[in-house]
């Protein structure tokens, strides 16, 4: 019974990396939300190069805050003496400029809810739909899936995206699980304009 358990798990997982290998496989047009919301672990790469952002969407700020104390729990910003970016020319442009560590108090994964505040610009092209959907994982594990959607974007413009994140609750042996094993926390955050993905980023995670 154990072996039988055992090799259906094996097969339902060949078939599952088999179709993010497919996805990999696909135009980054052909990338849709309902492929994303379908992953169940992290990406090995990623899904569009950095030149798909053709609407040169750039971050600008972003912060992160406890919604029951108001605390910045993290925060960064932009050189604002930083020259503009056309994210359209950078193609084959190392990929860790999309990777971001988080390094958090233990006591973060006590938290129910945390508030982000995203502060970016557009570029000359209007953003449609503007959506992001960010999933997240433990030991290769879905452990929380976010879908947020902003709306359209005028072009030109600078905008300020608040969301909110409920947060799983976890027991003491899961908490102390994700201390011990720093940075297996991941997280992959795509983003969509007209359904059309136009960046992906990653994150790792470390509480201490």
């Amino acid at each position: 019974m154990l072996r039988s358990l055992v090799g259906s798990e094996m097969c339902i997982r060949d078939r599952y990396q088999r179709r993010v290998r497919g996805l990999r496989g696909l135009a980054m047009a052909e990338i849709s939300p309902e492929d994303v919301l379908g992953l169940e672990e992290p990406t090995d790469g990623y899904f569009c190069p950095l030149s798909a952002n053709i609407y040169n969407i750039d971050f600008i700020s972003f912060k992160i805050r406890d919604l029951e104390t108001n605390d910045t729990l993290f925060e960064v910003s932009k050189d604002p003496d930083a020259p503009p970016v056309d994210y359209s020319m950078l193609e084959g442009m190392d990929d860790s400029v999309r990777k971001i560590r988080y390094d958090f108090d233990a006591e973060f994964l006590k938290k129910k809810t945390i508030g982000t505040t995203l502060h970016f610009s557009i570029g000359d092209k209007e953003v449609p739909n503007f959506r992001m959907i960010e999933r997240h994982y433990f030991k290769d594990k879905l452990i929380r899936s976010f879908d947020f959607k902003f709306g359209f974007c005028i072009p030109n413009t600078s905008n300020t995206w608040e969301a909110i994140y409920d947060l799983p609750e976890l027991t003491d042996e899961e908490r102390e699980d994700m201390i011990t094993n720093e940075f297996e926390t991941k997280s992959d955050s795509f983003y969509f304009v007209n359904d059309e993905l136009v960046m992906h980023n990653k994150a790792e995670y470390a509480y201490r």
